[in-house]
């Protein structure tokens, strides 16, 4: 309790000392930052990593009601049942009580470095699953059942000692519903792409209500997974015509390949069963138009950026080596985390596509060489990003933190802000409800909390931001710090992230 008083009075300063300095004192004090640094992981909330952390709102805080998952019926499960990928209980996983439960026990037995189950992480099945704030219909709309309240005790890993060394923000909600693809949108553009004339079959097909339709077949979330009757992934696109769960670029690198004796640059406008179409050409103002316009340097690096191209360019009866492989020697890259490659500004063959769409490599060596563009984006490879099913949490962590570590020790550190967040919660349970209403929320989201770290230093010491910020926080920092025109969709009521400085440090 006392850590945890400890950082609101920290918090009430913060506010007191901005009230003071005043809105122009504050902007000579964000001057100071002349690189800011996005690290962007994948599909963790806040409970399943930080859920312990001292002075952050955590797993003790949660209700009873939050805690308690319901079944499709509205009542309680009687116990918590992990399935596979044939909907069934799966063996290798105890039945446990019904509640929050820890992975990494002696009961459940899994270690961040083993590669665990990945709960579906998409759009409606998501708002279901927040069930109007109160969270408690995590287990019955996932496919993996009960796994979802599954969390880790991160407190000897590498991102937990930055968390304590600088700034957490407790309180940072995902930009959108559901998955990667559209929340990799919603930090480039705060936007929803747009798919008007999509095909029936990559439709969701919901009820009357507006909620998934679900088979006659689908069982009690005590015995099976949910089934529904749209794809494996959700439905991608909504009946309006956006596009909102996970879909493929037009441009190579694509889940989709070219077309046969057709530009090894784009992907098949016929598309894949698997995939369905993909994604027209978008033209929407994103954050790279805004920068772009005020002569601002910056750039999105991808981890295997540049052997994906090359595997993506490849004829489409050759399998891919790079691109969704699993194999052991593959990075495992995945498209549809790379939002630019969605934008008619960076097609292939553009200027901008060579100035601002880099490959991982670029990224590090430009760290060495303080060479670092005003504004970046990183991405990790599939293999690195600790998405769950394909990569483990230890490895993920390891990565970040070595690049974090290389920071710090680069020309250009004491004038940068690094952030460290998860592009969405990866269907895991969280138990404070996202923000709704006007200037805070829309049919779009935000989603569930996930974990980000404010590292700098200008960054709070030792600091729990209890400020609500979501994905679009990022976009308003920026924009703050380098005048930027406003993107359209960034949210009203999410503060811009400069309650995690303090820029009267020495």
């Amino acid at each position: 309790m006392r850590v945890r008083r400890i950082a609101r009075a920290a918090f009430a300063v913060t506010v007191a000392s901005c009230a003071v300095l005043g809105p122009a004192a504050a902007q000579e004090g964000l001057a100071k930052i002349k690189t800011i640094v996005v690290i962007y992981g994948e599909n963790r909330s806040f409970d399943h990593l930080y859920g312990f952390f001292p002075g952050a709102n955590g797993i003790a805080n949660a209700t009873a009601e939050q805690k308690t998952q319901l079944d499709h019926d509205g009542r309680p499960l009687t116990q918590l049942t992990t399935f596979g990928a044939d909907g069934k209980p799966d063996p290798r996983f105890p039945r446990v009580p019904n509640g929050p439960f820890l992975i990494n026990s002696a009961t459940v037995k899994m270690a961040p470095d083993k590669i665990a189950p990945s709960p579906i992480h998409a759009f409606f099945h998501h708002q279901e699953q927040i069930n109007g704030g109160r969270n408690n219909m995590f287990a019955a709309m996932s496919t993996v059942g009960g796994w979802t309240m599954g969390h880790f005790d991160t407190s000897r890993m590498r991102l937990w000692q930055w968390a304590k060394e600088y700034t957490l923000a407790d309180n940072f909600f995902m930009g959108a519903f559901g998955g990667s693809y559209l929340n990799h949108q919603w930090l480039v553009c705060a936007c929803t792409p747009e798919h008007k004339n999509a095909p029936a079959g990559m439709r969701a097909r919901l009820d009357a209500d507006g909620k998934l339709e679900k088979t006659p077949e689908s069982p009690s979330a005590n015995d099976g997974a949910v089934q529904v009757y749209s794809s494996g992934i959700g439905g991608q696109v909504t009946r309006d015509g956006y596009s909102v769960n996970t879909s493929q670029p037009p441009y190579q690198p694509s889940g989709i390949p070219p077309a046969p004796g057709g530009d090894p640059n784009l992907a098949d406008l016929q598309g894949t069963k698997l995939w369905g179409e993909p994604v027209p050409p978008q033209t929407a103002r994103t954050i790279g138009d805004t920068l772009s316009a005020k002569n601002i340097t910056w750039a999105w690096y991808a981890g295997s950026w540049n052997v994906a191209l090359a595997d993506g360019r490849r004829p489409p009866e050759e399998k891919r080596r790079v691109i969704y492989n699993r194999d052991a020697d593959s990075p495992n890259f995945q498209p549809h985390h790379h939002p630019f490659n969605f934008y008619a500004r960076f097609a292939p063959g553009t200027p901008d596509r060579v100035t601002h769409l880099k490959d991982g490599e670029d990224f590090l060596r430009s760290i060495d060489n303080g060479t670092l563009p005003a504004v970046v984006f990183y991405k990790p490879a599939g293999r690195l990003n600790q998405h769950p099913a394909y990569t483990d949490l230890a490895t993920g962590d390891a990565h970040i933190a070595d690049v974090l570590e290389r920071l710090r020790i680069s020309p250009q550190w004491d004038e940068m802000a690094v952030i460290v967040t998860y592009d969405e919660n990866g269907g895991f349970w969280d138990h404070v409800p996202p923000p709704t209403g006007p200037g805070s929320g829309d049919r779009f989201g935000p989603g569930t909390r996930v974990p980000t770290l404010i590292i700098s230093p200008f960054a709070r010491k030792g600091f729990v931001d209890k400020t609500s910020y979501d994905t679009t926080s990022i976009l308003k920092l920026i924009s703050r710090r380098f005048d930027l025109e406003p993107l359209a969709g960034v949210r009203a009521n999410a503060g811009n992230l400069t309650a995690a400085f303090d820029f009267t440090q020495p």
